[in-house]
């Protein structure tokens, strides 16, 4: 289970490197800006089948499902799953959008250096998906972002705002991404100090937030 509140250990919010986020007791009651968080990123195309597990949009992968013809809240899948969810950017950039989990990637202590000292401990994890416009609605450089999930469905305590080039790139929605079957690919970037990150969880919307779509390995 997915612990909303965004997260269990949470005690602070400390914005740190690039666009980073990390709540732990040390800095409780306290907030710091260390630079300016770049902007998130979107999601990438769909063109796996559901699972057995999932309740998603007919076959035809370009047409917009009927109304309750989408992934259920609380739905668990595979990596390499695809999900069909209703989609909100902002009140004039919302439609239907399919996502597909194709890999969670374990980087090293390393790869954070980016994120300066206050990332130091934390590994980070490479969430890559595929995001395909459904609907068929303009969702041109909109931004979808994933989160991470500990072993045992704990959140991670970090927030991270940025990506991690050539490893973690976080895309926005291209200029086309308007009609049905427009696709890209996308990463959203997580990391942990605790137990490793081993699945992917979709809670935007008021219909995810208690009950997210989550893909595990």
């Amino acid at each position: 289970m997915v612990h909303k509140g965004r997260f269990v250990f949470a005690a602070a919010v400390v914005t740190m490197g690039l666009g980073l986020s990390a709540c732990n007791s040390d800095e409780e009651g306290s907030a710091a800006q260390d630079s300016p968080a770049a902007s998130a990123p979107a999601p990438a195309p769909a063109s796996s089948e559901p699972s057995s597990g999932s309740t998603t949009a007919g076959s035809d992968d370009g047409a917009a499902p009927a109304e309750g013809d989408v992934t259920a809240p609380g739905t668990k899948l595979a990596v390499g799953d695809r999900a069909v969810l209703p989609f909100e950017y902002t009140s004039q950039k919302k439609g239907t959008i399919a996502v597909t989990v194709t890999a969670i990637e374990k980087g090293t202590e390393a790869d954070m250096a980016a994120f300066g000292d206050k990332a130091k401990g934390m590994t980070p994890y490479f969430i890559k998906m595929k995001v395909e416009n459904v609907g068929g609605t303009d969702l041109s450089y909109a931004s979808l972002k994933l989160d991470g999930v500990l072993e045992g469905g704990g959140g991670t305590g970090v927030v991270l705002i940025g990506d991690l080039p050539g490893k973690c790139d976080n895309e926005t929605a291209p200029s086309d991404f308007t009609t049905k079957g427009a696709s890209y690919e996308t990463c959203a970037l997580s990391a942990t100090k605790t137990s490793p990150v081993t699945a992917a969880a979709f809670d935007e919307g008021d219909a995810y937030s208690d009950s997210p779509v989550v893909w595990s390995d």
